[in-house]
């Protein structure tokens, strides 16, 4: 963005003697304030796209025709910088099959996040620290961080953390939708009342690294454990109030409270805002989605167009961008805007009527300015908390 984070000292220094008086930046001034700041979000599954081969990240597509939410053109037209590529894995059996074949898709996925980041070298680079992030956007190219949306593929090896350290994964959480080896989820069964011992030893070792601890998913014992023991500020990747909507995936006032108190943050989800409703024929058509790999393009395009209808007649939240944006006012009158960002599930299941994928998010910028938020906030919800997050996990690591 063209103010620079007040933490980022040595970066503020090269930005205010980049902002000399000129024709450039008076021009850049003039320009709406979504333009202006660096936007990022904290959860894009989008990788779910990259082994489609009838599907081009670097393509714009509609989201009227196409089930994706974000490729390379509208991060363009949505102005949105860049964001956390999820590695996701489906949680499966916790026995040392499951592990190995976990490991093998989240090797796989992490590959394929490589190969598909590194087809766009002009307009978007994969990215390990807020530093090069930064770079990458005055450069004029989007980001990318990697991170992983649930740790089951690990198994019982902590040492493979380092290993998706060492390719670029800068942030994890411990689990999904059902208890795993080391933790309990928010809608699972209560396993270990919280983290397991392992669950505790992985806590350590996301510090050790540096790597960035997402609380989403998790159950509320394994959060007030997490923000317990680790040494680094956490973050919520995609969870929403559970004042607005009372739902285990959602976070309650006192927990956002600590969490701030902490340090961390918390990002604004554009799911659980109401209730989520699964038919027989929305999970038969989700069945085939994730089929489309060994689809061809007229496949394809008919289920599509079967899914855009049946969304039209009974979405999986009947709701819309109002909704979204009463609960994302709300997180800030409980956090602070030193202690919220974004993370609206794209291409997880997230979006809504009216923010249906991410050439909306300049919608977003215009109601915090009309709520009276200043220039200086609206840049910590957008990137700049989300970059002081990853800077505090690495100033306290370990590493050797």
């Amino acid at each position: 963005m063209r103010n620079p984070f007040p933490f980022l000292l040595p970066l503020a220094a090269a930005a205010c003697a980049a902002q000399s008086a000129g024709p450039a930046a008076q021009t850049a001034e003039m320009a709406p304030l979504h333009t202006r700041l660096m936007t990022m979000d904290t959860h894009l599954d989008t990788p779910v796209w990259f082994s489609n081969p009838h599907w081009k990240f670097g393509d714009r597509h509609d989201w009227r025709t196409d089930l994706a939410q974000v490729d390379l053109g509208r991060m363009e037209t949505g102005a949105l910088d860049g964001g956390m590529f999820v590695i996701y894995t489906r949680q499966g059996p916790v026995t040392p099959q499951g592990f190995a074949e976990a490991k093998g898709f989240a090797f796989k996925r992490l590959g394929e996040i490589e190969r598909t980041i590194g087809a766009y070298p002009a307009r978007i680079k994969l990215v390990t620290t807020a530093e090069q992030a930064i770079g990458a956007e005055r450069a004029g190219q989007r980001f990318a961080f990697i991170s992983i949306e649930n740790s089951y593929p690990l198994g019982e090896d902590l040492s493979l953390l380092r290993a998706f350290y060492d390719r670029g994964v800068r942030m994890a959480g411990p689990v999904h939708s059902k208890d795993n080896q080391f933790a309990d989820s928010a809608t699972g069964a209560g396993t270990w009342k919280g983290l397991s011992p392992l669950g505790k030893r992985w806590v350590a070792e996301m510090n050790r690294l540096g790597m960035v601890i997402d609380g989403s998913h998790s159950s509320d014992a394994a959060f007030d454990q997490m923000l317990e023991l680790s040494t680094a500020p956490i973050i919520l990747s995609h969870s929403g109030p559970k004042a607005k909507w009372a739902h285990n995936r959602n976070i309650d006032d006192g927990r956002i409270r600590r969490l701030a108190a902490k340090g961390g943050a918390v990002c604004m989800n554009s799911v659980f805002l109401t209730k989520m409703t699964y038919t027989d024929e929305r999970n038969r058509l989700e069945a085939l989605v994730e089929k489309f790999p060994s689809m061809s393009a007229a496949e394809q395009a008919a289920v599509t167009a079967q899914v855009r209808a049946l969304d039209r007649q009974a979405p999986v939240q009947d709701t819309d961008f109002e909704n979204f944006m009463e609960n994302l006012l709300y997180l800030l009158k409980v956090a602070g805007p030193d202690h919220v960002c974004m993370g609206a599930d794209w291409d997880g299941g997230g979006g809504v009527r009216g923010f249906e994928d991410i050439t909306a998010l300049p919608r977003v910028t215009e109601r915090l300015e009309a709520a009276g938020y200043s220039e200086a906030d609206i840049a910590k919800i957008w990137s700049g908390n989300v970059l002081r997050i990853l800077q505090s996990a690495q100033a306290a690591r370990k590493l050797r």
